[in-house]
């Protein structure tokens, strides 16, 4: 019996997690799939009525807003945040007297949540007490900054406070794959008289690729399942211009009442999330297998 015990114990130990996992995050993705094929209303109906909800969803005006602004507020945060990120990475790179200090400071955002980072830009963001409340105080009467209340503009104030929470952790990455790079290769290219310039943007940054995928995963998890910043910031207006998929789930969810469209909007963005991480995974299993 010791001896089973002995043999058998991870499994043990393992099994109410797995059994968990199985039932609490692949039993209710089934589920929610079940239900965007039903008619589910306010409660949840179990009759199988094809596509309904998708075609539903596919002629959303207000879905249709909300795939737009991920594709908008997902490619600017993405890029803006990976070059910021390289920038101040390459920065604290140079063994600079203050890293230390410059590397707290631009960590320090990410120890926040969304829901603080939505609030404080709020409140930096609003016409009546933030920026142009202070600039306009300064003087400069003429000044606006009105994007929190602009429904064309309205979207990128979350770009920004986002890229503001983010771009510290995207250095972080980039300054470790900095100093992982071979310090024997940056001297050799320097003794053959390359350029410091051309030594980043030859040898260093090209070899760092690895960790450019890794940030990007990371950051476009973060972007499509973006919920709490809008929340905080915008909440989703002014009007529904500032929706994201995530908001519009949750708003047909559990203010419109409308269970099979929130369903199909979250299965939507599972597949989105698919489209980006089974590549990423597949490309990582072929390296080890070969």
């Amino acid at each position: 019996m010791s001896k089973w015990l002995q043999d058998n114990m991870p499994k043990i130990v393992l099994a109410p997690s797995f059994v968990a996992v199985m039932v609490f995050v692949y039993g209710f993705i089934g589920w929610t799939a079940w239900v965007s094929l039903t008619r589910s209303r306010l409660m949840p109906r179990y009759e199988l009525d094809s596509f309904i909800q998708y075609e539903r969803l596919a002629t959303s005006p207000r879905f249709e807003t909300a795939m737009v602004n991920l594709f908008i507020f997902g490619t600017l945060f993405i890029v803006i945040a990976m070059v910021l990120g390289l920038l101040l990475a390459i920065l604290l790179d140079q063994k600079i007297r203050t890293e230390g200090a410059l590397r707290t400071i631009y960590l320090y955002p990410m120890a926040l949540s969304m829901i603080v980072t939505g609030t404080a830009w709020k409140w930096i963001l609003n016409p009546g007490l933030g920026l142009e409340a202070m600039v306009q105080g300064w003087g400069f009467e003429s000044f606006e900054f009105d994007w929190l209340v602009d429904p064309d503009m309205a979207i990128y104030t979350i770009v920004i406070a986002a890229i503001w929470q983010s771009s510290g952790f995207v250095m972080a990455l980039f300054l470790a794959g900095l100093r992982s790079v071979d310090e024997e290769i940056i001297k050799a290219a320097q003794v053959d008289g390359i350029p410091h310039w051309r030594v980043y943007t030859a040898i260093i940054i090209p070899s760092m690729a690895p960790i450019f995928l890794s940030a990007f995963i990371v950051l476009a998890h973060l972007a499509i399942k973006s919920f709490d910043l809008v929340i905080a910031l915008t909440g989703g207006g002014p009007g529904y211009a500032t929706d994201l998929p995530a908001t519009y789930m949750y708003a047909m969810a559990f203010s419109r009442g409308d269970i099979g469209q929130a369903a199909s909007s979250a299965m939507v963005m599972m597949l989105v999330v698919f489209a980006i991480v089974v590549p990423y995974l597949y490309s990582e299993l072929r390296v080890k297998d070969d």
